[in-house]
């Protein structure tokens, strides 16, 4: 029972229509500061285009609805064994029912057949972080999500570059071979990329996301002409902020201040569509080193 109704009902996720509503809910319960807990749009858009997604198992997310609107949803980022949960504001007393649903619905299994589960809790949801240890979960404090913050300044700062080097982006030269070769070599695998179709196509699906802008997807160019560093970056209007998702430089190339350079540029697009704010999730000095900090901590408890 809540103020607004009776007739709380739990379903399953059941395909394009609810990717949609629930995208459409994250939009309109976020607060100021990402005070509200829940993912950042943006968040829950880049997950269904990660090649990583077990997008057969999208039918285990669990959702929450109050007279026809959704109020919570339980659901994985990238595969079952992990659980993260979405409330709205009026609805935090499902965090039981939602426990409840997670540990029945979103297990994971290790090779000797051991079921598990990561439930991701805010930091400052005292009441959850006492039901898991009640549970019995465990801290996981190397698989914790911090979520950290850069206030767009007034005057936005310069942005230098060695020299020969330059910023551009997907809208000016789309050039898949070349993103996934930063993205490769850039998350420290060993070589060159596997090459062919359906790779470039993995990599389009992962940056070419619904609402995703490609002149938001920065890149920094050699004087050769390839990617050295790439940043994914997302803008939400409604909320007018940014999501840096993901970051990656070529090894060969780091710490010449490209990374930095693609993170900037890309807040500084961002600004100028209005974003008053930008988010990571990560507490890298790579971040705080240029102006990020750490406003809360999903926390790993796992059982």
């Amino acid at each position: 029972m809540t103020e607004r109704g009776m007739s709380i009902t739990l379903r399953r996720y059941a395909g394009p229509e609810d990717y949609w509503r629930i995208d459409r809910f994250l939009i309109e319960h976020h607060q100021p500061g990402n005070a509200d807990g829940n993912w950042l749009e943006p968040i829950w858009e880049y997950m269904h285009g990660h090649p990583f997604l077990d997008a057969a198992s999208l039918g285990r997310i669990g959702i929450w609805e109050d007279e026809g609107q959704i109020v919570a949803v339980a659901t994985y980022e990238s595969r079952p064994g992990e659980a993260f949960f979405q409330f709205h504001p009026a609805y935090r007393h499902l965090r039981r029912e939602m426990l409840d649903y997670a540990e029945e619905n979103l297990t994971g299994e290790t090779g000797d057949g051991q079921k598990y589960l990561h439930a991701f809790v805010n930091d400052d949801d005292e009441a959850f972080r006492a039901l898991v240890r009640e549970r019995g979960y465990e801290r996981n404090p190397g698989a914790d999500r911090p979520l950290a913050r850069f206030l767009v300044p007034d005057l936005f700062p310069p942005i230098p570059l060695p020299a020969g080097f330059r910023l551009t982006s997907l809208a000016e030269e789309c050039d898949w071979a070349n993103v996934h070769r930063v993205m490769w070599r850039g998350f420290n695998h060993a070589g060159e990329p596997p090459g062919g179709e359906e790779e470039l196509e993995s990599r389009r699906k992962m940056f070419d996301t619904p609402t995703a802008r490609r002149d938001l997807k920065i890149a920094v160019a050699a004087p050769d002409g390839a990617f050295v560093a790439f940043c994914g970056m997302f803008y939400e209007p409604q909320a007018r902020f940014a999501l840096v998702e993901p970051v990656a430089t070529d090894p060969d190339y780091r710490r010449l201040g490209l990374g930095r350079a693609a993170v900037l540029e890309g807040i500084r697009r961002c600004a100028a569509l209005g974003a008053t704010v930008a988010y990571v999730g990560s507490d890298q000095p790579f971040y705080l080193s240029f102006g990020f900090e750490v406003i809360y901590t999903d926390e790993c408890w796992m059982k």
